[in-house]
């Protein structure tokens, strides 16, 4: 499976929108396509970074780094390596406010002074945030966005520096970390920290609305909407026609992104007044289904009074539930209708940016050549990606399962790995009680696991392309495993749930969820449970000039793409012919190579698409 040389640098690689990247323009495209206001100020590009051993600001700065790209990437322009215990400075003046850089609303006579929100996209792993050199705000988690106030902080005139602090435990400890790790190699990839996801600003009244929440229901033709704000406030709502962004122009980004002009042309479907922090149920006659081939979203707008705070959404009508079949098999089902899921396993890594896409047209890539290839699903390994990716794979019909992103202290690969491929072939199935084990005896790397996953549950439940959560992957930090899984049920009743994918499976959840990498494919269906072969291939190709180490990890080794394709070809037949007999969906590992692992369907740097034979 795996061929190690003697250590190496990773060899630069970079995409073809790396080389084309605009330092002057990095991810410009609103970065929440749920809650897009129509004024706002992208903070990303070049920023001042040090890296220091003391928690005390540096004297001065080491150089400059493109954000949001994080510091070991090649992108970023850096190249280094943050470490435990070392510190990571950020620093950079922020617009100045009235002057044409801001895109922010004008005052309206009467009105009360507005609000400057500060929003990160993700900052890896904990942080702190000065302006001006007072403290406004931190955060810890890698993975999950956070908004900070900073209006008390800010100059009204003159200028307003922006300084933000960042450690990285990475994995020396129990946080979320996905497949990072300091000593690369295999199926662990380079450790990325600080800044990953866009940073930017917006402008709002003093009463704006905190949060929407729209919940549809397909067999009730309707949807329930709910805007907090600070106050009670009249509020009015716009649902407009469903548009199936497809059928418009296949993968152009700019598909249904400026809503609000082509809103303003639109007679609504339905316009109705209510009441902020309650709950407005809305009954549809317009019902046109959300499904892979005709991806139909609703858009709405949400307004404050009557030229207050205003958002703009959507939503889409569909359902997702396991089902039997006429042979008495349960079935995963779109819309209460059968549906093999043919899924891709997606890391989300690039050669150039690590965790960071370096285009919003890099994001659409992935997503829309994985289903011209005929597939339907992408599984979201080990990773939480920014807002605009699900937003793509909403408009584009692209299924999502969403894997939490697991932790927990250093990995016994003896036993989570080669014990557990053993264990799912003998068919033996341990108990989760095993914390030291499983990587999972520290309290608080345990009720950190569940806050976060339910965080990433709330951020991510509104987007239709979401059809499942996988909570533990392979026994990483796997634990409670029922208890857990009854939580998130819990929080989304409308998904659902792969308690435990690939091995240490506790009987809970909506899947019998088998990794297969190695054994001949076969499947003894259960009665309630759908069963799924939730990663299985991860054959090897090496194509020179393409990768950025010399090592190689794959669960088989190919010369050339003749060899590749005829094993690939035989392995899916053998796949198809399991879904009569109950198989409910298969996910091909993976979407591109990373790193030492060039068993991806494309290249690393997406340059070469390996199985066209």
């Amino acid at each position: 499976r795996y061929r190690r040389s003697e250590a190496q640098p990773m060899k630069q690689l970079y995409t073809r929108w790396g080389k084309n990247l605009d330092p002057k323009n990095i991810l410009p495209e609103h970065p929440n396509p749920l809650c897009r206001r129509e004024h706002f100020t992208i903070l990303n590009g070049t920023w001042h970074y040090a890296i220091t051993d003391s928690a005390s600001r540096p004297d001065r700065w080491d150089g400059e780094i493109l954000v949001p790209f994080s510091p070991e990437s090649l992108l970023s322009g850096v190249n280094r390596q943050l470490q435990p215990g070392q510190y990571l400075w950020y620093g950079r003046s922020l617009p100045k406010i009235g002057t044409h850089d801001v895109e922010m609303p004008e005052r309206t006579a009467g009105e009360e002074t507005g609000r400057y929100l500060l929003h990160f996209g993700a900052v890896d792993q904990r942080c702190e945030v000065y302006i001006n050199g007072h403290a406004v705000g931190s955060h810890e988690g890698g993975y999950l966005p956070f908004t900070i106030d900073i209006t008390d902080a800010m100059n009204q005139t003159g200028e307003n520096l922006l300084t933000v602090r960042v450690q990285d435990d990475s994995d020396t400890s129990y946080h979320a970390r996905g497949k990072q790790k300091l000593q690369r190699g295999g199926m662990y990839y380079t450790a990325q920290s600080g800044i990953w996801q866009t940073v930017w600003m917006e402008k709002v009244p003093a009463d704006y609305i905190r949060n929407l929440t729209i919940f549809p229901d397909l067999d009730g033709k309707k949807v329930t909407l709910r805007a907090k704000t600070e106050g009670d406030r009249p509020l009015t709502v716009r649902i407009y026609p469903p548009c199936d962004h497809v059928s418009d122009r296949e993968d152009n980004r700019e598909t249904g992104e400026n809503r609000s002009g082509a809103l303003g042309r639109q007679e609504p479907l339905v316009c109705l007044e209510g009441r902020s922090n309650e709950d407005i149920t809305i009954s549809l006659d317009t019902v046109c289904p959300w499904t892979c081939e005709t991806p139909f979203l609703y858009p709405l707008t949400v307004t404050l009074g009557y030229d207050g705070d205003r958002v703009e959404s959507y939503f889409a009508l569909r359902t997702f539930t396991v089902e039997k079949d006429e042979q008495d098999l349960p079935r995963i089902c779109l819309n209460h209708k059968p549906l093999f899921l043919r899924g891709v396993l997606d890391q989300g890594y690039w050669s150039d940016g690590l965790y960071t896409a370096p285009s919003d047209d890099a994001l659409i890539f992935d997503i829309a050549s994985i289903k011209k290839l005929g597939y339907n699903m992408l599984r979201k390994h080990c990773k939480i990606e920014p807002q605009r990716w699900y937003y793509h794979c909403d408009r584009l019909g692209m299924i999502v399962w969403q894997d939490m992103v697991n932790g927990g202290s250093s990995y016994a690969d003896w036993y989570v790995t080669y014990l557990g491929t053993a264990f799912s072939f003998l068919k033996i199935k341990p108990k989760d009680s095993h914390r030291r084990l499983l990587s999972r005896t520290d309290e608080r790397g345990r009720e950190e696991f569940v806050r976060e996953m339910k965080e990433t549950i709330r951020l991510l439940q509104f987007h239709p392309s979401i059809a499942a959560w996988v909570i533990f992957n392979e026994g990483w930090g796997q634990f409670e495993t029922a208890r857990i899984t009854e939580l998130a049920r819990q929080e989304d009743p409308t998904r659902l749930i792969d308690a435990a994918s690939g091995w240490f499976d506790q009987g809970c959840g909506d899947f019998q969820s088998l990794h297969n990498y190695f054994f001949p494919m076969r499947i003894e269906p259960e009665e309630k449970r759908a069963t799924v072969l939730s990663e299985y291939g991860g054959y090897s190709l090496i194509v020179p000039g393409h990768t950025t180490s010399e090592d190689l990890y794959g669960y088989g080794t190919y010369q050339d793409t003749a060899s590749l394709k005829e094993a690939f070809d035989k392995r899916e037949s053998e796949v198809r012919a399991l879904i009569p007999q109950g198989l409910c969906a298969s996910i091909y590992t993976q979407v591109s190579d990373i790193e030492d692992e060039v068993n991806g369907i494309f290249t690393y740097d997406r340059e070469v698409q390996k199985l066209n034979g």
